[in-house]
């Protein structure tokens, strides 16, 4: 099993004239400590499950770029991208930009949204929800047509909710075929069999319904023709490993449930990561014990 550090929360002990050096030392720990990917939470507004509108929140793609900047080796993704956010034109260009500048470790990731008051505080669309799956399905055609070959697929592209006259994308994406891309959310109607389709990895909710919602995808892959071993099971988990390990038992059973179950790798919200601390304490106790699960 694989970690990565999922940032989500910036109600950090420094205030925001410290971010920019807070966020750097937490790259370099958790390069240090073994994770294999940094996530940041596509948000405008923090979600009230981490604190409320009234927390700090840091616009995503420009704190992946920062990230990309002060790190080597972690793939660097956001989870994810409200699709009603930002047209697919630019949102491709963005990610491979992030991918050229970071020597090809930027993934898409990509969902529906689920945060309403966000985008009506701040003018965002937000249509409903049937709508916005109808467009997640054109944005992720419009991802993969833009890069695919040496410039992308050119010929227009006439959706119901976007066109494209000239879908071209240079200077195109360094990981090849294209960036991954992770499609969160585990509905069975829409979302998992849009992972069949188009995706390479699926965010799930850590529950016992893991195994189930499993199943499904694989059925929808058999459908889709694509290999379920190829798609990359995913889910987020809160990790508070102690301030010397005193938890990492706990975490490591609760990574084990999960790889159990079919999860492949694990973005890990650490409690106190701008502290550093937690963080070097899962690459010491924590990363090492779940290698082989």
């Amino acid at each position: 099993m694989k970690l990565g550090l999922h940032i989500n929360r910036f109600q950090w002990e420094a205030g925001p004239e410290r971010f920019g050096p807070t966020l750097a030392a937490m790259a370099q720990a958790a390069e240090d400590a073994g994770f294999d990917t940094i996530a940041v939470a596509d948000h405008v507004w923090q979600h009230p499950i981490l604190g409320g509108t009234e927390g700090p929140s840091l616009e995503c793609y420009s704190t992946l770029a920062f990230l990309a900047a002060h790190t080597q080796r972690v793939n660097l993704v956001a989870l994810a991208t409200p699709v009603s956010y930002r047209y697919p034109g630019m949102l491709v260009k963005t990610v491979t930009t992030l991918d050229v500048l970071s020597g090809g470790r930027a993934w898409l990731g990509i969902g529906t949204g689920d945060y309403e008051e966000e985008a009506h505080g701040l003018g965002l669309p937000y249509p409903p929800q049937r709508q916005r799956f109808d467009m997640l399905e054109e944005t992720l055609q419009i991802c993969l047509r833009m890069w695919s070959g040496e410039s992308g697929d050119q010929e227009p592209y006439q959706g119901e909710h976007y066109q494209l006259a000239r879908p071209l994308n240079l200077p195109q994406s360094l990981s090849r075929p294209h960036p991954p891309i992770l499609i969160a959310g585990d509905g069975e109607r829409r979302t998992l069999p849009l992972v069949a389709r188009y995706g390479d990895a699926c965010s799930l909710r850590p529950t016992p319904d893991v195994p189930r919602k499993l199943d499904v995808l694989r059925h929808h892959c058999e459908e889709a023709g694509r290999d379920y071993d190829a798609i990359e099971k995913t889910s987020v988990w809160l990790f508070d490993p102690g301030e010397n390990g005193e938890k990492a038992g706990e975490l490591i059973e609760r990574m084990r449930w999960l790889a159990e179950m079919g999860i492949e790798k694990v973005l890990a919200w650490v409690e106190g990561a701008d502290r550093i601390t937690p963080i070097e304490v899962m690459g010491r106790t924590v990363i090492p014990a779940v290698a082989d699960l």
